[in-house]
């Protein structure tokens, strides 16, 4: 079966000002055109569809029934289509900067931080995305990338950004406890909490086999965000990226416990396109970060 073809948008805006209005001289002079030229766009747009969509009454007019069905889908759709501008004139403010980085290290390192950036640049509005998808810096409206290689595509300038560290931390209640006691003896007061990735990471698998393995496993997340959180609950001791706690250890929440190594974790890399970028603000947000990293 064939779709019937699309009537243009300028008809279909016509009829639905005439239909909002219930008369066309007010129609016409919302869309500033003259009445003669909205009757035109009516009576053709009744052409294409094959039936009647207004009957005059009094001074003004009125909806078929089928004007009225057309009427409710032409507007639903003009609702969908300014929304959607709408959304689009948010990414025409000129102080927008977008930064695609892994979710935990918004979280744990840069949210803490933003507001050191916006004292800086009142103007601007960080837009900051979790998209890890987000490979390509110019095809996908990224300004500045974050991940943990560099991405390797060309007209890029790309610097190694944070190093990370796995450290095993306690809330300071608990930490507090634990301080007098030699390590062995540290698995009789706390449980562990822990990442599922832990026991297979390269660089943690060894820690769990060891040091740690005495502990009761208490629970175990898929997030390091979750992690953080029960942490800082005084559920457990727990190896977590010292970037991910960054903003609890510096806060005194958070606590490094001595006796347990520290291992080396993530070189992270920073992105943007190479030369001028869209605008200096990329520029100065670029540095910014460098700055504050070290």
């Amino acid at each position: 079966m064939a779709h019937q073809r699309i009537p243009s948008l300028k008809l279909l805006m016509g009829f639905e000002a005439a239909a909002r209005h219930g008369n066309f001289s007010r129609a016409a002079d919302e869309l500033h055109v003259t009445q003669s030229a909205i009757s035109h766009q009516v009576q053709q747009l009744e052409e294409e569809v094959g039936q009647p969509l207004f009957r005059r009454v009094g001074r003004g007019v009125e909806l078929t029934v089928a004007g009225e069905v057309l009427r409710r889908s032409v507007q639903r759709s003009v609702g969908t289509l300014r929304s959607g501008l709408d959304r689009i004139a948010t990414y025409l403010d000129p102080g927008l900067v977008v930064i695609a980085a892994p979710a935990e290290l918004l979280h744990g390192w840069l949210s803490p931080r933003i507001d050191q950036l916006l004292v800086r640049h009142p103007a601007l509005c960080p837009m900051l995305s979790t998209d890890e998808s987000a490979r390509f810096i110019d095809e996908t409206d990224i300004d500045i990338a974050i991940a943990d290689r560099p991405l390797q595509q060309a007209g890029l300038m790309e610097v190694p950004f944070l190093k990370d560290e796995w450290v095993v931390v306690a809330n300071d209640a608990l930490a507090a406890r634990l301080t007098d006691l030699p390590a062995a003896r540290h698995p009789e007061h706390a449980s562990l909490i822990c990442l599922e990735e832990s026991f297979t990471r390269d660089d943690t698998a060894a820690l769990f086999r060891h040091q740690l393995a005495p502990f009761r496993k208490h629970v175990i997340y898929d997030d390091e965000r979750l992690l953080l959180d029960a942490a800082l609950r005084g559920r457990g001791i727990a190896c977590v990226s010292r970037l991910v706690a960054d903003e609890s250890l510096t806060q005194g929440r958070l606590r490094v416990l001595a006796d347990y190594p520290r291992i080396e974790g993530t070189t992270w890399w920073v992105s943007r396109v190479a030369g001028e970028p869209r605008s200096p603000v990329v520029t100065d947000v670029f540095e910014w970060l460098i700055a504050s990293a070290q």
